[in-house]
């Protein structure tokens, strides 16, 4: 009952708030006017931009934190030694000691004029835009969630059986083969958890591209500070957080259907 009450009120009772703004229209002073009509819906594709900005760098993010992430994880949880373990993984855990903020100001000098540029036209490369792209959004992405992308799948490997490396070592299986029949389906779990965590935070991003981009790239969260604190279009930023949450719920659900498909292949193929 505690629970069922924590999800009804926290969860719930607001997506139901806003679905029911998403149906209604602008008022003359800002705010929302109860109804019900589409037109808001209809709007949507004028925010298509901000759709496609956060459907194309949220799973890139993603994909890149993942491929950065696995092999930090790996060897922490399987190359270092025990004494030294606890300090590595307190050093992955320090950037979240100080402000996303913070962070992503340090990001627009070293991506500005007087960074990283400043430091390729030393060297020859002129002509180099780093801030305000798509290039700068993904950077920071990647280094703001890098850690969450970090700790699940490093839970997974840290509880690996490291008898079953020593058997295959044994009979003759090679590291590569160890890794893809061994270490890696032994995983996935950690891997589908760390994606779905920074996969759904991404969708919901604003600060970052705010910052990064400069306004020229701006994600639907970016689009809903728009909506709800500037125009005072409640009715048609309701419409906008009722569709991204739609997408996301989508999303998610074939993500792990095929991550439940890859568990029961995996199952199949142990069991023969």
């Amino acid at each position: 009952m505690p629970a069922g009450t924590w999800f009804l009120v926290m969860l719930l009772l607001p997506l139901t708030v806003v679905l029911v703004f998403s149906f209604g229209e602008r008022a003359p002073a800002g705010g929302v006017v109860p109804a019900f009509t589409f037109e808001q819906y209809a709007n949507l594709p004028a925010r298509w931009t901000a759709f496609k900005n956060t459907l194309t760098l949220a799973p890139v993010g993603t994909l890149a934190a993942l491929l950065i992430a696995y092999p930090l994880a790996y060897f922490l949880a399987v190359k270092v030694d025990p004494k030294w373990k606890t300090i590595l993984l307190v050093l992955v855990i320090v950037p979240f000691w100080t402000s996303i903020l913070i962070r992503s100001y340090a990001w627009i000098f070293l991506l500005g004029g007087r960074g990283l540029p400043a430091l390729l036209d030393w060297i020859g490369i002129e002509g180099v835009r780093l801030i305000n792209t798509p290039f700068a959004v993904l950077v920071g992405i990647i280094y703001g969630y890098l850690p969450l992308m970090v700790f699940p799948i490093f839970v997974s490997l840290d509880r690996l059986d490291k008898r079953l490396l020593e058997a295959a070592s044994d009979l003759g299986a090679t590291r590569w083969n160890t890794f893809r029949q061994i270490t890696l389906p032994l995983s996935i779990p950690g891997i589908a958890t760390g994606c779905m965590l920074v996969f759904i935070l991404l969708m919901g991003e604003f600060l970052i591209p705010a910052l990064l981009g400069g306004g020229k790239v701006f994600f639907v969260g970016n689009a809903l500070v728009d909506l709800f604190l500037q125009s005072r279009n409640w009715a048609y930023g309701s419409a906008v957080a009722v569709t991204l949450v739609i997408v996301m719920l989508i999303t998610v659900t074939i993500y792990m259907r095929l991550i439940n498909r890859l568990g029961a292949s995996r199952e199949d193929v142990s069991i023969m």
